[in-house]
């Protein structure tokens, strides 16, 4: 079945991923620096420089309260690279499983093996005492590599959805000029 997307509207096919046991060898871990209640506008920095081009946006249409109530959340704790190259945000707040709610690097970091170090040290903060279930989520509008990538780490495909969102190219959430491999349709 094919279904139009309306004019001004992206569309992305999401899958969800999980492991329910950790990796027996995840390899050599970055380092990570735990960002305690974080500036907002410096995460939106951050978050914006990983993700614009992947059309990262949701946190970006959040407001600084909505924002801050899950980013000050002691159950969500996100991690930077030392020098801000990097975030991990993992989120505890549903009993049992760790969301890895955000997982990327800055564009200049990716292609090099980083990712995999990065995700050793997600897997080792995720995976403790009461968490049975790890999972995250990709999409078709991710780096072309994502999907790929987190199956090599152990994690197994679990679902499958479809999201439409308004572009955020359109409203300036995003630069007009951002992920050009997805053309705007007006």
């Amino acid at each position: 079945m094919m279904q139009d997307v309306p004019a001004g509207h992206i569309a992305a096919i999401v899958t969800d991923l999980e492991m329910t046991s950790p990796p027996a060898d995840p390899g050599p871990a970055a380092a990570l620096v735990r960002w305690r209640n974080p500036d907002l506008d410096a995460y939106r920095a951050l978050f914006r420089e990983i993700g614009e081009d992947w059309l990262w946006f949701s946190r970006l249409s959040l407001p600084d309260k909505a924002l801050a109530a899950i980013l000050h959340d002691p159950q969500v704790e996100l991690y930077a690279g030392p020098d801000r190259e990097s975030i991990v945000e993992l989120d505890f707040r549903q009993g049992g499983s760790c969301e890895v709610a955000f997982f990327g690097l800055v564009p200049s970091m990716t292609g090099r093996g980083e990712g995999r170090r990065l995700m050793a040290a997600a897997l080792s903060l995720a995976w403790r005492e009461g968490v049975g279930r790890v999972w995250l989520h990709t999409c078709t509008l991710d780096h072309p590599a994502a999907l790929p990538f987190y199956l090599s780490c152990g994690f197994r495909a679990v679902r499958r959805r479809v999201e439409v969102e308004p572009d955020p190219r359109l409203d300036g959430r995003i630069a007009p000029q951002a992920a050009s491999h997805h053309p705007v349709i007006r």
